[in-house]
């Protein structure tokens, strides 16, 4: 019966199924290889793997701080409306803040991982980074990722600031736009450094440097400066205000993009970052031709950002230096140290405070170094201040070849980190091998030798001055025998003197840093009357006024230390009402008086006196 029921069962589906296709009906399911054990575990995979990063996302926004999380939030706010006093305040003290609070030593979140709490802003996002690698160069030692992400993040911020369909709205106060201007070079000449160090790359950073053998290149660099000065025509901006002429005047020459302030300050500061590329590149008289239109005084743009103000005068009084102009060098350093030890106490507020003063101390070697080549009179609070950290060098720099080391010691110290434009061949594995047995000499040690060549060139100057400071008049064969040397090569000395006491200085208000006259830098002068030296030296009277004003603010700050100090609080007890003397009592008899544990005499201010 059963196989009678199966049969009839059979029988009924053939006859309903009779005209139908069943494989149109049923289709190819299961036989396309989709569902396949093959092809499964290629799907699953990518799956997996996206299902991870977005875990892993989640996971690491999990971990992010609350404060750091509402910090993101209200920093993105700010940026969205333009509040400057909102971005100011995170930027200058939020994000240091809680830097040293959670980050000190790490770095923070990735973008991608705040991008959710910004809504995915690309511009915003773009600013987190500059302040991500930022923190990773100072605080975290970058590795070959960080370094070329952050040059791809530099070009993103460039190009949007200057390829966009006209300015853009983003209003950024002027100490993060030079500190974008700032840390842009300083990654640049980090890369530069890093980079010239064939011995120490990894196979993996070789095929790197290969690759992206334009990635912070001098080209790429020097083409962000200029085209950030062309667009906001900040010369013919600087010219205009120098002219006297009106707002509405200016709006127009310099266009929309120079009116806007954001444009306007990135080209003033890039005008700075030219000054300081090109003298890290070694060109230091074009280093000063960028700084024409630039006016260095207290009235200047650069001098509301403090940072600025000091990188300004640090790299032009070197350029001076370099071009053996030493009295416009020593007028600059004491210009801004003047300044820092004015605005002292405001400095130690700054984030930038251990910055400044690095960049303080190595312009006081620099200035002790302008002083032996060209002794004037100058600053007295300065010329202590130099005695007190480069008294020692300052004592043998002026025993000439004897104070050689000492010159060589000062300028590796406070010199810039010299960068040299052309990389490493690492395209090619026979020139690399040769550089790398072979390597060119450092670009420091280039520049101390062609400084050190004037200066050896000057040795003997500080022994023949001290022999003309006693003798008006002096008979050349007896100079000759103070010097131990024959009459032609005293006059050979005497004419390297002459040269040394004369400089190209620049005269009050003359426009452009490289103009100037040659002057007498020097009190001392002479003239040689066939076998007679005469000498001539002028004097100086002392700055009695600028001395007492200095005495009488150091008397005012005691003064008012000892006003606010507190008063110390007196241990001794109220004396005990005397006994009333008895008539057996001699009046003239000795009272005894019990001394303190401490055998002494109790004193106003509850210490103890021995007794004698």
């Amino acid at each position: 019966m059963a196989q009678q029921r199966k049969a009839l069962w059979e029988a009924d589906l053939d006859e309903d199924f009779h005209d139908v296709d069943l494989n149109l009906a049923i289709g190819n399911y299961g036989q396309n290889g989709l569902y396949d054990d093959a092809a499964q575990p290629r799907i699953d995979e990518a799956t997996l793997i996206a299902v991870q990063q977005q875990v892993a996302q989640q996971a690491a926004l999990a971990a992010i701080p609350d404060p750091v999380k509402r910090f993101i939030i209200h920093f993105h706010q700010a940026v969205l409306d333009n509040n400057l006093g909102e971005i100011t305040v995170a930027y200058e003290s939020g994000w240091n803040r809680l830097t040293e609070k959670f980050y000190a030593k790490t770095e923070w979140p990735e973008a991608e991982v705040i991008a959710p709490l910004v809504n995915d802003d690309q511009i915003f996002l773009i600013l987190y980074r500059e302040l991500y690698y930022r923190h990773v160069y100072s605080r975290i030692q970058p590795d070959i990722d960080d370094r070329y992400h952050s040059y791809e993040n530099s070009c993103e911020l460039f190009n949007y600031l200057l390829n966009s369909d006209g300015p853009v709205p983003l209003e950024l106060p002027e100490q993060w736009l030079w500190d974008i201007i700032d840390e842009f070079i300083y990654q640049f000449q980090s890369f530069c450094v890093w980079r010239s160090k064939v011995k120490a790359k990894t196979e993996e950073e070789l095929m790197v440097l290969v690759d992206g053998n334009q990635v912070w290149s001098s080209y790429s660099v020097l083409n962000v400066l200029y085209s950030l000065i062309q667009k906001s025509k900040i010369n013919e901006h600087i010219v205009a205000l120098q002219e006297g002429k009106g707002k509405d005047e200016i709006n127009e020459i310099v266009g929309e993009y120079g009116s806007r302030p954001l444009y306007r300050m990135l080209g003033y500061f890039s005008l700075i970052g030219l000054l300081r590329v090109h003298s890290l590149l070694g060109d230091f008289t074009l280093a000063l031709k960028v700084m024409d239109s630039v006016e260095l005084n207290q009235k200047s743009p650069f001098t509301r950002v403090t940072a600025c103000h000091v990188t300004t005068y640090y790299y032009v009084g070197f350029c001076y230096i370099m071009l053996q102009r030493y009295p416009d060098a020593i007028r600059a350093f004491v210009s801004v140290l003047n300044f820092i030890l004015r605005m002292r106490q405001y400095h130690t507020r700054s984030y930038q405070y251990d910055q400044i003063n690095k960049t303080a101390d190595r312009m006081y070697a620099l200035f002790a170094i302008c002083n032996a080549l060209s002794p004037s009179r100058v600053d007295d609070n300065i010329l202590n201040v130099t005695k007190e950290r480069y008294g020692e060098q300052l004592a043998k720099m002026s025993r000439g070849e004897e104070g050689l080391p000492a010159f060589e010691e000062l300028f590796l110290y406070a010199c810039p980190k010299f960068i040299s434009a052309n990389p490493p061949p690492y395209e090619e594995a026979e020139l690399l091998q040769a550089y790398m047995e072979d390597p060119p000499t450092e670009p420091a040690q280039r520049h101390l030798s062609l400084f050190l060549a004037d200066v050896r060139a000057k040795a003997p100057v500080p022994t023949l001055r001290s022999f003309l400071k006693l003798y008006t008049s002096l008979d050349a064969s007896k100079l000759a025998n103070f010097l131990d040397a024959d009459e032609e090569e005293m006059v050979q000395q005497l004419m390297v003197m002459k040269r040394a006491s004369r400089s190209v200085s620049r005269m009050e208000n003359e426009k452009g840093l490289l103009g100037g006259q040659i002057t007498s830098t020097s009190d001392l002068d002479f003239v040689i009357d066939e076998n007679m030296v005469n000498i001539a030296e002028s004097t100086v009277g002392r700055r009695y006024a600028g001395w007492f004003i200095r005495s009488t603010e150091h008397a005012q700050r005691v003064l008012d230390t000892i006003r606010h100090a507190a008063l110390p609080i007196s241990t001794i007890k109220s004396a005990a009402p005397a006994p009333a003397h008895s008539k057996d009592t001699p009046t003239n008899a000795t009272a005894t008086v019990n001394p303190s544990r401490s055998g002494g005499q109790r004193v106003a201010w509850g210490a103890s006196v021995k007794a004698v």
